[in-house]
């Protein structure tokens, strides 16, 4: 399988895209002496990444060995403003993509920890992906979102405020329990549709959403499991019913762009048609299956035949644990992975399933935690040991860092999708 990279355009709202952009430029002209940080006010709640891991919202975001995290901070120290740094003591480095550096930093007068997303925007295309993050996450505030506390904006760079996060991917919590239940599973499940359900009620279509990008806040057992990474998201797409040639309103245009990370999208994605937010749905139906079992639904080591399943929705609940889970877990995740979007589960639908509704409160309480670690551990696996499938968008050209494993990315391309729609 070959790897490959791209870059597509992510949609973002008009006003908001075109606010930002002008934001952006307007400083870029402008001398440094003349700019004054622009806050975002103030809010509780939300991270961004796990220390050391995957941080990104557009290019993937490398992992800095511990050794040398002093070292990489006094270089970055001085890419800094005075500004940022009178508030914020730089600690250490914890990541970089195609245009940012993620820092871990503490606030000097409350000595929180934070982390900066420092991102140079002087290139076209980079202030274009700047605009795109921060046009979602301005408006984002919710307990199962991330947040951004404050973002700083200058000539060359911009500086994202972001609350820290350090309980690790939704799939490390489940291997690290040693027992997981359908309950577990629910209750996980019900915080991901709480801030999906948000993100749609506000025009927001994440399009990428995968464990990966479900992080939880504290390594408590209490923690909040939170949506995180927005550089593919976009206002627009919550309309149902988005037709060739139609249009949406408020919330933006229609959503055609081929993006996102392949096991987990859409088939009217990869069929390159308009879509909507439903496409969030089928991930999340993706992402229940693979909480459940600990494997994918749709997964081949031959590219065509892996479009060929997602296309065709054909997958099945085969080996263990499946036996064991309930045939109303099952449900939830049929009504997720309807070829037809109109006829999938909404969020709100979702959350009131009665498998979701009662916490599985008719399931079985059998561990499955065995089997679902056996099955990750053998994907993790197969996954090191080649070319993943895995798609990206918008200027990634960096490793993408998945469940604590280095892999490049390869990107679907609408040359590529010709190509294999051919030998279909």
């Amino acid at each position: 399988m070959g790897c490959g990279s791209s870059k597509v355009q992510s949609e973002v709202s008009m006003k908001g895209y075109v606010s930002v952009v002008q934001s952006l430029v307007a400083f870029t002209k402008a001398r440094s002496d003349d700019n004054e940080p622009r806050k975002h006010p103030e809010v509780q709640s939300g991270c961004w990444f796990r220390t050391a891991l995957q941080l990104e919202s557009n290019g993937r975001e490398r992992p800095v060995r511990d050794g040398r995290h002093r070292v990489k901070s006094d270089r970055y120290k001085d890419r800094f403003d005075s500004r940022v740094t009178a508030r914020y003591d730089i600690k250490a480095l914890v990541g970089r993509g195609s245009f940012s550096r993620v820092v871990r930093v503490e606030h000097r007068a409350t000595r929180r920890p934070f982390a900066i997303k420092m991102m140079e925007v002087l290139a076209p295309e980079a202030r274009e992906v700047c605009a795109s993050e921060l046009a979602v996450l301005q408006r984002v505030n919710h307990s199962n979102v991330i947040q951004m506390i404050e973002v700083f904006q200058f000539p060359q760079r911009v500086y994202m405020v972001l609350e820290l996060a350090t309980g690790g991917e939704l799939l490390d919590r489940v291997i690290s329990r040693g027992h997981f239940t359908e309950r577990d599973a629910t209750r996980a499940l019900r915080m991901v549709l709480a801030g999906v359900g948000y993100l749609h009620s506000l025009g927001i279509t994440h399009r990428d959403l995968k464990p990966d990008n479900l992080l939880y806040y504290h390594p408590g057992a209490d923690s909040r499991l939170l949506v995180t990474d927005f550089g593919l998201a976009t206002f627009g797409g919550v309309t149902a019913g988005i037709g060739p040639g139609d249009k949406e309103s408020d919330s933006g245009w229609p959503l055609r762009t081929t993006c996102g990370t392949l096991e987990y999208m859409a088939p009217e994605v990869l069929l390159r048609k308009p879509y909507s937010s439903s496409v969030d749905m089928w991930a999340l139906g993706a992402i229940a299956y693979v909480v459940l079992s600990g494997s994918l639904p749709f997964e081949d080591d031959s590219r065509t035949r892996l479009y060929r399943s997602i296309m065709r929705g054909k997958y099945r609940f085969h080996g263990e644990p499946w036996p064991s889970v309930s045939n109303l877990a099952k449900d939830f995740i049929q009504r997720l992975l309807f070829l037809d979007p109109a006829t999938r589960l909404t969020a709100d639908q979702a959350v009131h399933h009665p498998w979701v509704a009662t916490m599985a409160a008719s399931s079985s309480m059998r561990n499955l935690h065995r089997s679902i670690s056996q099955n990750l551990r053998k994907q993790r696996s197969r996954s090191s040991t080649q070319c993943p499938s895995r798609t990206r968008s918008s200027a990634d050209r960096s490793s993408s860092v998945s469940n604590g494993l280095m892999r490049p990315p390869s990107s679907v391309t609408g040359e590529h999708l010709e190509s294999h729609q051919q030998k279909m």
